[in-house]
C-alpha cells in the first residue's frame, strides 16, 4: 500500500470518527434540552437520565437538585426509590423459584396460604403475577403510619373480597405483589428483600441497591418532594414497615439499573423461556389478552414499531420509568422526585432521538 492510499484512508477513517463524535455531541445536547425543558414544565428538582444502546452507556447524566434544601445536584449515583419499577424484581424472584421447582406457576395460592379464603383456592401464582387476580389496592382508609407487620398486612388482604374471578378481568394490584413478597418469605424462609439481594443485588454488582429504610444512613440519597397549592413540600412520611413491601420498596441509581438491564440479555438470572414469559402479555380464560398488556412485572407494547417493555413507579415524592426497546438494544431510565411528574414522558421523548424511523 502506498502512502498516500494509506493517509487518504487514515483521513476517511478520522473524518468518519469525527463526524460520529460530532453527531453524538448535536444529540446529546438535543438530550439535554429536552430533559431540561420537561423538568421546567413539570416543576421537577431532580432527575438523572441513563440511556444504553448496544450494551453500552452512552449518558448518564444528572439535572437539578437531589435535595432541594441543601442545594446537593443530581448525579448518576444519585439514590431514588424505585416505586412500582421495584415490581419487576420481585417477579424476577418469584421466576427464580419457579426454576429451582419451588413454586409453580399454575399452582394455587393457598398452597403457600393455608388460612386464606376458600377463594384464593381459585388463584394461581401467575394471575398474582399478572394482576389478573382479582386482587385490588390499598383501601382508601388503609393507615400509612401504622408499622403493619407482615402478618397483619396479610390478614388485611385476605379480608378483602376479590373484585372479580381470576383470571377473567385485569386490574393493577399493589396488594398482590405484596402477597407475592409474603409468599417468597414462606417459600424461603427468607424476607423478600434478603433474597434479592442475596440472588440479585449481589450477584450483578447492584451496590446502591436496597430496602428502603429511612433511619439508615444512605450515601447520594435524594430528597422526595411534592407540589402543594403551587408549593414544594417534602414527602409525606410512612411507617417504617410498610416501607419495606415487595410492590416497590426499593433503593437505586440509574447506575446500578445499568447493570440490571446488562443482565436481562444472556441468561445471567433466568432461562430465556422464563424471560419471554415475563415480557409477554397474559392472556385471560377466554383467550383475549388482558388489556393491561402486562406481563410478569412488566408492561409491553408497540411504540411507533418498535417493541417496548416498561414499567414505571410512583411512591413518596418520587416517579420513576424504565423503557427498554429489547430489538432495538436501547434502554432509557429517568428517575425523579416529585408526585405525580411523568417522567414516562421524558424517556419517550429520549428513546426518539435514538431510535431509527419504522
Amino acid at each position: 500500500m502506498s502512502l498516500r492510499r494509506a493517509t487518504g484512508i487514515c483521513v476517511v477513517v478520522f473524518l468518519f470518527a469525527l463526524s460520529a463524535i460530532s453527531q453524538d455531541l448535536s444529540r446529546n445536547i438535543a438530550v439535554a434540552g429536552k430533559v431540561r425543558a420537561e423538568m421546567q414544565r413539570q416543576h421537577i428538582p431532580g432527575l438523572s437520565l441513563l440511556v444504553i444502546q448496544d450494551g453500552k452507556t452512552v449518558l448518564a447524566q444528572g439535572f437539578g437538585l437531589a435535595n432541594v434544601e441543601l442545594q446537593v445536584p443530581v448525579k448518576p449515583e444519585t439514590v431514588f426509590q424505585s416505586g412500582s419499577v421495584g415490581k419487576q424484581f420481585t417477579a424476577t424472584a418469584i421466576m427464580m423459584l419457579v426454576e429451582d421447582g419451588k413454586v409453580g406457576l399454575d399452582d394455587p395460592l393457598t398452597k403457600y396460604f393455608h388460612d386464606a379464603p376458600q377463594a384464593w383456592n381459585d388463584v394461581t401464582v401467575r394471575e398474582l403475577l399478572s394482576h389478573t387476580a382479582g386482587f385490588g389496592d390499598y383501601p382508601k382508609n388503609f393507615d400509612f403510619r401504622k408499622d403493619w407487620s407482615e402478618d397483619e398486612e396479610l390478614k388485611l388482604i385476605e379480608s378483602i373480597a376479590l373484585r372479580f374471578p381470576p383470571g377473567t378481568k385485569w386490574e393493577y394490584s399493589n396488594l398482590g405483589y405484596v402477597t407475592l413478597g409474603v409468599l417468597i418469605h414462606r417459600v424461603t424462609g427468607e424476607f423478600y428483600g434478603d433474597f434479592l439481594e442475596q440472588r440479585i443485588f449481589q450477584p450483578l454488582g447492584m451496590n446502591s441497591t436496597r430496602i428502603i429504610s429511612e433511619a439508615d444512613i444512605v450515601p447520594n440519597r435524594a430528597a422526595g418532594y411534592r407540589m402543594v397549592k403551587g408549593e414544594l413540600k417534602n414527602q409525606e412520611w410512612v411507617a417504617p414497615l410498610v416501607n419495606t413491601t415487595a410492590d416497590g420498596s426499593l433503593y437505586f441509581t440509574t447506575l446500578d439499573l445499568a447493570k440490571w438491564d446488562a443482565a436481562l440479555y444472556p441468561e445471567k438470572l433466568l432461562k430465556r423461556s422464563s424471560l419471554d414469559l415475563m415480557w409477554t402479555p397474559v392472556k385471560l380464560k377466554n383467550g383475549e389478552t388482558n388489556k393491561g398488556n402486562y406481563g410478569f412485572g412488566w408492561f409491553i407494547e408497540q411504540r411507533k414499531g418498535h417493541r417496548c417493555i416498561h414499567h414505571d413507579g410512583s411512591w413518596q415524592g418520587f416517579e420513576t420509568a424504565i423503557d427498554r426497546y429489547v430489538d432495538d438494544h436501547l434502554t432509557v431510565v429517568a428517575l425523579d422526585n416529585l408526585a405525580d411528574s411523568k417522567p414516562g414522558e421524558i424517556t419517550q421523548h429520549v428513546a426518539e432521538l435514538y431510535l431509527s424511523p419504522k
